[in-house]
């Protein structure tokens, strides 16, 4: 080989290690470079529960900090979280923040209906009505007259 197709050959190769490199470290580190994302989350948007009680699951990889509605919650290592939550009857707003150790913040948002089964606040069930209460002061042989 002549001395050109060398240093041809030196540069080329000098090139592609600095390319795989630069590649290399930057799918390491892109999980940081794009911050913080909050991931498979159990709660479906828009739904309608009967349950009082919401189980809570997702992934929030990379947090240092999450909170369910403003209160802190564990994460794993893994970045994975689980929660039990109250839900009012009516609508609930479900809010998850989470923050990494630079600034990077995900924010969601779940709007959530709880209806309520028909009872009153003190857990007594709620009276049926009455039929026509003529009909229900008539003896049985006047209920079957027509006025």
């Amino acid at each position: 080989m002549n001395q050109d197709a060398k240093k041809t050959l030196r540069i080329v190769l000098l090139i592609s290690l600095f390319l795989f490199i630069i590649v290399f470290a930057f799918f390491k580190s892109r999980d940081l470079i794009f911050g913080v994302k909050i991931t498979n989350v159990s709660i479906v948007d828009g739904s309608k529960t009967n349950e009082k009680l919401l189980h809570v699951t997702g992934n929030a990889k990379h947090a240092a900090i999450l909170t369910l509605n403003g209160r802190e919650i564990s994460l794993n290592k893994q970045g994975d979280f689980d929660e039990t939550i109250a839900l009012f009857p009516g609508y609930n707003v479900i809010s998850i923040n989470a923050k990494d150790k630079f600034g990077s913040v995900d924010e969601k948002n779940y709007k959530l209906i709880m209806e309520a089964p028909n009872s009153f606040s003190n857990g007594l069930v709620e009276p049926t009505p009455l039929e026509n209460t003529e009909s229900a002061t008539r003896g049985p042989e006047e209920k079957n007259l027509v006025p």
